[in-house]
This record gives structure tokens, sequence and C-alpha cells, in this order.
């Protein structure tokens, strides 16, 4: 495997005096699955956002698939995110759309040709288990599916890396769970790399991923096949 993410010294403060990251250096590896846990204010969320440039370090390098995040001018941000599938905990799903419409707006903002937009939209629509429903509205369909969506979305246009802001905060544990094989199918499938924030002890437990502890805007553990770990929390 080769490297996808590399921070180097990092460190988060915000305009309000609060630092949410210190001095933390980070690799990840392309094809990995990777739980960030940690509890509220620990940092796991900044430390995402940082990713995709929704925040900007204070101090330190951040290269995502060679590009350096942290200098990335606001105007060349829209390249970044075309490289990233992003799965936030609300779905943000357009309710006048269909199932199918929403995952090809994706594409049909970049301006993907016709021909290819319908390919990989029923392709990712399959991928999470959904080509019978493309016809749906999102108010027809459960919290699950609706994720399942939003996973379909972010995956549509062949990402080598998926981002998850707490995917399963507002879904039961049941669902939980069928959102998360989605994820580590996906992983297996494709080989794309999947970075979660999450606060379930039951996921991280079951799914046996490497697991970074975050306390304090700290790594304060990083473990292969890791278990949910309550000191850090």
């Amino acid at each position: 495997m080769s490297e996808l993410i590399s921070l180097n010294g990092v460190n988060k403060k915000y305009k309000n005096g609060v630092t949410a990251i210190y001095d933390l250096n980070l690799k990840i590896q392309k094809g990995e699955f990777v739980f960030i846990i940690g509890g509220s204010g620990s940092g796991k969320s900044t430390l995402i956002k940082m990713l995709y440039r929704e925040e900007k370090p204070t101090k330190g390098e951040i290269f995502v698939g060679g590009i350096n995040v942290a200098r990335l001018r606001n105007s060349r941000v829209y390249k970044l995110r075309r490289k990233l599938g992003i799965v936030f905990q609300d779905y943000r799903l357009l309710p006048k759309l269909t199932v199918y419409e929403n995952v090809a707006f994706a594409l049909e903002s970049i301006g993907a040709k016709s021909s290819e937009i319908r390919v990989k939209t029923l392709r990712a629509l399959e991928l999470v288990g959904l080509k019978g429903k493309i016809r749906n509205y999102p108010d027809e369909l459960s919290g699950g599916e609706q994720q399942r969506v939003a996973i379909a979305r972010a995956i549509v246009n062949n990402p080598k890396l998926i981002l998850c802001d707490e995917p399963t905060g507002n879904l039961d544990s049941k669902m939980s769970l069928e959102i998360v094989k989605v994820l580590e199918d996906i992983n297996n499938t494709t080989g794309t790399t999947v970075i979660m924030a999450t606060h379930d002890e039951k996921i991280v437990n079951k799914f046996k991923k490497r697991v970074i502890s975050i306390k304090e805007g700290r790594i304060f553990k990083d473990t292969e096949e890791g278990k949910y770990d309550n000191e850090a929390i």
C-alpha cells in the first residue's frame, strides 16, 4: 500500500481561542478503513473537516492524494472535493429529487456526459443496494435508506477517499451496522479508502478496523484491528 494521507505537525486554533488539534502527525495508506473515535470536543470532527478543507490548519501540512490541502487556495478547493466522497450525519438529500436524481446530480454538477451519468449512477445505487428504489423520493425512504443514497452520491464519481462524519448518528443500532457494512463492502470491492469519525462503540468493536483515538486534540492511541477505548473518551 502507498500513502494517501499525511499530516505533519498539524495544529488547529479557532478564532475564539480554542485549540482543537495539537501537533498531530498521522499517516493513512491507500485502501485502509479507519475509525476515528473520541469524546465530544476531542477534535475528531475538526480533523475530518481539515481533510476536505472545510477548515484550514493554523500550523502544519496536510497532504491528501499528494495535494497540500493546508495551502490550497479557496478557488481550488472544488478540485479536491471532486476527488473525495463525503458522508454527513444528516444525509443532505434534495427533497424534490428522486433517489436517482439525487445521486446523478453530483455528476451533472461537474458536467459529466449523460451516458456516463446513467452508468455511474446505477452502479453506485447497486453497490448500496438501492437499485430498486431509483424513482422514490427521500421522504419515502427510511433513515438507513436515505443514508445509503448519501453514500451512493459520495461514491458515484469513483473517489479515492470517503470521509464520514458520524454517518450513523441518526440511525438505530441495526441500521447503523448495515450502513457500516455497506462502507466496508465498498472498501473491499473498490479499494476506496474510508475514514469514519464515530462514537458508536458496537460498530468499532464489531468491524475490527484500525482505530485512532483522539483525546484533547492529540492522538491518544492508534491500533490496528482495534477496539473502542473508553479511556480515550
